[in-house]
């Protein structure tokens, strides 16, 4: 029996794991509020913490992650993750516990970086992202690592309109390409409800700004022929 349970014996040897927990959820749901909370708590409890953000997002300060109410934290901007190991040091690197990466959704190499920050290196990561784009399609690598986690929260909002629930994103203005980086001036949260009523009436506003365009070509040309 000695030789059984020694078997199962943890090796000493082997490295510690880290962890990977998720937050997902609409704008204006709080992620990176709760992304916050979180490191913080990790900075309370004694530990070495980094937090990284896109350099997409400049919204309100280049070097720091900033929440929709005014509260910041210090953060690297990067154009991807692969890069931090190198730019935060080696040494420094080795000594980080926790690593918040918020607006997760513009990172290519999520799934690598998580892997390898959390299988390999032994890293906490906590992720905080747009679970879905404007059309409720995945976005970006978010979802991809959510068969990584060891937790997954879904944040919601409260709808602009009535107040219920919000779990979608509701693009305002007439763009469509999916990285459109914006606040209150471009996008609200939506229940399902005010999210379907509000596509449809995108929609027609598309198709009425169309057809305007269309017409008004049409004037140009006729303008032009009788010149």
């Amino acid at each position: 029996m000695a030789s059984s349970f020694a078997s199962f014996a943890p090796d000493r040897n082997l490295k510690r794991s880290g962890e990977v927990h998720v937050i997902v959820g609409p704008m204006f749901a709080g992620k990176t509020t709760a992304l916050l909370r979180r490191v913080k708590s990790e900075v309370n409890l004694g530990r070495n913490v980094a937090i990284i953000k896109s350099s997409k997002d400049t919204r309100y300060a280049a070097d720091s992650v900033v929440t929709h109410d005014g509260t910041k934290f210090p953060c690297w901007a990067l154009p991807d993750l692969s890069s931090f190991k190198q730019k935060f040091g080696a040494n420094a690197y080795d000594r980080l516990d926790v690593i918040g990466i918020d607006e997760a959704q513009f990172f290519d190499d999520l799934y690598e970086f998580c892997c390898e920050a959390s299988d390999l290196d032994g890293k906490i990561l906590v992720v905080a992202g747009l679970d879905g784009d404007y059309l409720r399609r995945s976005f970006g690598s978010v979802l991809d690592v959510i068969p990584l986690a060891d937790t997954v929260t879904k944040l919601t909002a409260r709808c602009e309109l009535c107040g219920k629930r919000a779990f979608f994103t509701l693009r305002k203005i007439d763009e469509t390409q999916t990285e459109l980086i914006g606040g209150a001036d471009v996008y609200m949260p939506v229940c399902r409800q005010h999210y379907v009523n509000g596509q449809a009436v995108m929609e027609v506003a598309r198709n009425d700004v169309e057809a305007r365009k269309i017409q008004n070509d049409l004037v140009v040309k006729a303008a032009a022929a009788l010149v």
